[in-house]
């Protein structure tokens, strides 16, 4: 039987991470990464998620050696400190607060949930979402979505973009101003809408294809004009606020080309970043990046504490029921496996008995069926108290005791091709029903667990 494996995971957050840090781990795409994880000894499945202010990526390994060394390989140039890694339960309630908007820069962002459901869908795309991981992003998703719509976790809350605005506003004057938008992705939608809000005279979105910036711009209602990348030197030269936040490989704007501005806030809120940081350097110029967001989003997430405590709760609720499921089915899959080998064994030897009763003068069919169910129930009486173990061990997380038990049993012992179903797991002896392999074995055996 293959063992079910367990999670493993690494995370390089805004938390604990600076934004070179976060840019430095899996530097890759998500499909990339993940293609790369699941190419490494004993990684069973992969998912991998990058936003402008995490980098993490989770393997499945039956070997948590297997799964510890794979993931060396994500972040292998950042400081220790800067590096979480997450054990089974840790990644499982870790992405659900990723999901929930808890572990955002802003809390409660609506954002995160899809660009969760984004690096899912990629994940799967490059092979690495299977049964555990499944069950762990899906739940994810809806502890987000239950987050949103249960408690107040989103509500009046500001995107990165807006809180960049926030910042500009504590920084200049934004009254009959001009403000460059830079990107025309989410991120820069955002901003445009939010600054939309404010007391600036025009927004200018500059963006590598015109009639996408030209989206954006229809979209607000304050004055606003789309520009090419190109034209930035000159947009630039006559702002008072520039918004970076593109999806550049590379940085979109040097230190030259704020040569000419005069009082200039500009905000870099792309990873990687969308401004060369020797712009800071040129006089009259003002260059934040992510790490400097923080004082201003913390008021909001004061603002939400009691929110944020409603959707802990959801999330203590949700992690305790999949925690569950999961120890289950581990016990479930080794007692099944368990069961298939002694029925194996018990039919073979029923067939020897009954063919040496019948060569002795023949049975009726009463007698053969008394056979049987005296077999059935040796079968029953012998792994009752190992089944019970078994699940115990399985809720204490005690799993040397399933891998002794299989051993001992050695349910691969004699063991015919095993039958694939649907979702590619082997087929159960028939006395024990796939919906209930425990409670529905021999009466005995269920007669024993009860005692």
């Amino acid at each position: 039987m293959r063992e079910l494996g367990a999670i493993a995971g690494v995370s390089v957050a805004h938390g604990s991470a600076t934004v070179d840090e976060i840019e430095a781990a899996g530097e890759d795409s998500v499909r990339a990464t993940v293609s790369d994880l699941l190419a490494r000894e004993g990684i069973e499945e992969a998912f991998a998620i990058r936003t402008c202010n995490r980098s993490e990526a989770y393997v499945v390994s039956a070997q948590p050696t297997d799964a510890r060394t794979a993931l060396e390989s994500f972040a292998p140039t950042v400081r220790g400190a800067a590096v979480r890694r997450l054990g089974h339960e840790e990644s499982l309630r870790h992405l659900m607060r990723v999901a929930s908007g808890l572990e955002s820069l802003v809390i409660g962002e609506d954002q995160i949930i899809g660009q969760v459901r984004e690096a899912y869908q990629e994940s799967r795309a490059a092979g690495g979402i299977g049964p555990v991981l499944e069950d762990a992003v899906t739940k994810a998703l809806h502890v987000g979505e239950r987050a949103r719509t249960e408690t107040s976790i989103n509500d009046g809350v500001v995107s990165l973009g807006s809180a960049a605005v926030r910042l500009a506003a504590g920084e200049i004057d934004l009254t009959d101003g001009t403000a460059v938008v830079v990107g025309a992705g989410e991120m820069g939608t955002l901003a445009a809408r939010t600054l939309d809000d404010t007391a600036v005279s025009e927004i200018v979105v500059a963006n590598r294809t015109v009639p996408n910036a030209e989206f954006v711009a229809e979209e607000v209602d304050t004055d606003a004009a789309a520009v090419h990348l190109s034209d930035l030197p000159a947009v630039v030269a006559e702002a008072d606020l520039v918004i970076a936040a593109t999806g550049s490989p590379d940085p979109v704007l040097d230190a030259v080309d704020f040569e000419d501005a005069d009082r200039l806030v500009c905000i870099d809120i792309a990873r990687p970043r969308d401004v060369d940081p020797r712009a800071e350097a040129v006089a009259g110029v003002s260059l934040y990046d992510i790490d400097a967001l923080e004082d201003v989003t913390r008021r909001t997430r004061e603002r939400r504490e009691t929110a944020a405590r409603e959707v802990e709760s959801i999330v203590d609720e949700e992690l305790d029921r999949i925690v569950r499921a999961y120890k289950r089915k581990r016990a479930d899959d080794a007692i099944s496996a368990m069961y298939a080998g002694a029925d194996r064994v018990k039919a073979r030897e029923v067939e020897r008995a009954v063919t040496k009763l019948d060569a002795q003068g023949g049975l009726t069919d009463e007698q053969r069926e008394t056979v049987e169910a005296m077999a059935d129930a040796l079968v029953g009486q012998l792994l009752a108290a190992p089944t019970r173990s078994l699940r115990d061990a399985a809720g204490e997380d005690d799993w040397e005791t399933i891998q002794t038990a299989l051993r001992l049993f050695d349910p691969e012992f004699d063991a015919p091709p095993e039958t694939p179903g649907e979702n590619g797991s082997t087929r159960r002896p028939s006395h024990v029903p796939s919906d209930a392999p425990v409670d529905a074995m021999p009466d005995s055996v269920g007669e024993e667990l009860d005692d």
